[in-house]
């Protein structure tokens, strides 16, 4: 009588972690980074938007449900006052939806990241809560990065409809990310792109603790294009992007990808110290040449000059300050968000 033995479904000579993967690959996990999921995952960054987040939930399942392939809708309350969490929860039971709720207000860019660190899909795409950038335009997006197997796409606004006070920060954080990264991408600041999963799990693997996104994407993707789209009229609400938080974020990405700055303020000071010393040996011959009255009067002269060196001064220690302040952070290894509650897993 023969014995029939089952043959073990994985040699023993597998790694453990190949046997995690390969059980992932028989669920169809869409985590799963070797196997064949077409999972799309959608991340908003909320705060204070709900006015708007009704009609973006209704635009979002008529963009992305005729795509005939799963997804999931990741909304994160960033610490909203208004009602934007209960309008959230409200959506819990939707087709893939799930609410991510921070302890507080961390900001849009850390928020994207606690929705990075619970995403599904194989492609990741932010949008913004405003309606500004159309849902209706990630299909294309999905396409052209499938078509061309690009690791980013980014977009371009087309005829803008924001006020002055937007636009030109815009435009120069536009000039300052293509100097610093070397990437000649037009539109940053636009928050509706799309990445590749194996960027979003190395930027979050990054644990920096102030960052900016797009740029942060180009340390780690190879292939990046970026498409036109349009841009509408803010539905409803306010922006929450004031004049400060843009100038933040304009010293967040000059000190967290260069040392630009630094380098600046070298130059600087070599090119001053020679000019004073230039300046001091003029003025003791201006006092040879034309004598002791002379002098009375250049005494102005050194006060302007003076107040301009220390002026100078107190500019060089706030940007030094900027880094040693990120410095500060980093070493305290605080979370960049605490996730409260994840509704709807």
């Amino acid at each position: 009588m023969r014995t029939c033995r089952r043959p073990h479904p994985l040699p023993p000579a597998v790694p453990r972690d190949g046997r995690r993967r390969r059980r992932l690959r028989l669920r169809g996990d869409p985590r799963d980074p070797f196997g064949n999921s077409r999972v799309i995952s959608v991340v908003i960054p909320v705060y204070n938007e709900e006015k708007n987040l009704s009609l973006l939930m209704d635009r979002m399942e008529a963009a992305l449900q005729p795509m005939g392939r799963p997804f999931e809708i990741i909304f994160v309350d960033d610490g909203s006052r208004d009602r934007s969490l209960e309008v959230l929860s409200g959506f819990v039971g939707r087709r893939g939806v799930r609410v991510v709720e921070l302890t507080r207000n961390y900001g849009q860019h850390s928020a994207v990241m606690s929705g990075f660190s619970i995403v599904r899909g194989k492609i990741v795409v932010t949008l913004d809560a405003d309606l500004q950038n159309p849902p209706e335009e990630i299909p294309s997006m999905i396409r052209v990065m499938e078509e061309g197997n690009y690791e980013v796409v980014g977009t371009v606004r087309r005829m803008r409809r924001d006020s002055l006070l937007r636009t030109i920060p815009s435009r120069i954080v536009n000039a300052m990310t293509r100097k610093i990264t070397g990437v000649r991408m037009t539109d940053w600041g636009c928050m509706l792109r799309a990445y590749r999963r194996e960027v979003v799990d190395r930027m979050v693997e990054s644990q920096e603790y102030s960052t900016f996104i797009p740029a942060l994407a180009t340390l780690y993707a190879k292939r990046m294009t970026e498409i036109p789209v349009a841009h509408e009229e803010r539905h409803g609400g306010i922006s929450n992007y004031t004049l400060p938080k843009l100038l933040s974020l304009q010293f967040d990405l000059l000190t967290s990808f260069s040392e630009f700055p630094l380098k600046v303020l070298l130059y600087l000071g070599t090119v001053l110290s020679l000019g004073g010393i230039a300046l001091g040996f003029m003025l003791g011959v201006m006092r040879l040449v034309y004598g002791a009255a002379w002098a009375e009067y250049g005494v102005f002269t050194l006060f302007a000059i003076l107040f301009f060196f220390v002026g100078g001064l107190f500019f060089a220690l706030g940007i030094m300050g900027q880094y040693v302040g990120r410095i500060y952070h980093e070493v305290r290894k605080r979370p960049r968000f605490t996730i409260r509650k994840v509704h709807g897993e």
